[in-house]
């Protein structure tokens, strides 16, 4: 009796040292960090008095957006961590949830950078149309290049060296070679042999343009297709990812106590171990798969 009741002592301050550690990093999250610069805001904007009284709901609300669109998705592990450990009295998820941020980052950055080359490829697609317009509409490609480029934003970070080569008589096609490096612009390519064959053969630019418009266009819906098609597979290995959290809502729902067997006996231990390196290998796979179906 006097052991049981000294695990229960100890699990009741493990939960309650993991339940301080909530509160804390909750405070902090919602005013610690920024307490000086609020403070500092509201002196210099005239908004009212500090420490005039207890902040109202629409004032939480808004702080608590604050909060969340300061936090990044990978610390959510973090969050889920430590409700994990109040209610399992352990410190376990909480390690979980603090190494799983370095991976989360890197899928947060993955996907950006995809969304940010698929946002660059557009650019290209609709400095084409525009610069054959302005083509087609009588001015010069090197004076109609620098009106194109400012209204679509496909030269991206090398458009002040492209427009300078344009504008001073320098080699535009090997500005837009070296512009064509940035992830997404591959199509500047095309338009640097656009560009080159119009001025050396006296081709017509606008002509050449239209193509390549229509072949990058192509292109592009080609690849969200795929990206369709394959949306169906991937949403299947997240949702199989997820049964073993519906287990243990199961378990819960059910009087037992999964948290407690999985985090506080030997052999739960060992399955949560295993199952986890499962877990992450099957995922990998899985999207090794959609990926290389992606690259083919």
């Amino acid at each position: 009796m006097v052991e049981d009741g000294g695990a229960v002592t100890g699990m009741g301050e493990t939960s309650m040292g993991a339940a301080v550690l909530c509160a804390g990093a909750a405070v902090w999250l919602l005013g610690g960090r920024h307490s000086g610069a609020r403070r500092a805001q509201l002196l210099l904007a005239g908004g009212g008095v500090v420490g005039a009284g207890p902040p109202t709901w629409r004032q939480l609300v808004g702080e608590l957006r604050r909060m969340r669109g300061r936090l990044r998705a990978e610390w959510w592990s973090v969050a889920v961590g430590l409700v994990l450990a109040v209610l399992g009295a352990s410190v376990l998820p909480v390690v979980a949830g603090a190494a799983g941020v370095p991976l989360l980052r890197r899928v947060r950055l993955a996907g950006e950078a995809r969304r940010a080359r698929e946002r660059r490829g557009d650019a290209v697609i609709a400095l084409c149309g525009v610069l054959a317009g302005e083509v087609r509409a009588g001015r010069q490609p090197g004076e109609a290049l620098s009106p194109a480029a400012r209204e679509s934003g496909g030269l991206g970070e090398a458009q002040a060296a492209v427009l300078a080569a344009a504008r001073f008589g320098g080699d535009v096609p090997a500005a837009l070679a070296v512009a064509a490096r940035q992830p997404g612009a591959e199509g500047l390519l095309g338009l640097a042999a656009c560009w080159r064959v119009a001025v050396d053969q006296g081709a017509g630019l606008a002509a050449g343009l239209d193509r390549l418009e229509g072949a990058l266009r192509a292109e592009r819906d080609q690849r969200a297709d795929l990206r369709s098609q394959l949306a169906g597979a991937r949403c299947t290995a997240v949702m199989l990812a997820a049964l073993p959290v519906l287990g243990l809502l199961l378990g819960i729902a059910l009087g037992a106590d999964p948290l407690h067997v999985l985090l506080h006996t030997g052999a739960g231990l060992g399955c949560l171990l295993a199952g986890g390196l499962l877990e992450g290998l099957g995922m990998w796979w899985a999207m090794r798969i959609v990926r290389g179906a992606e690259a083919a």
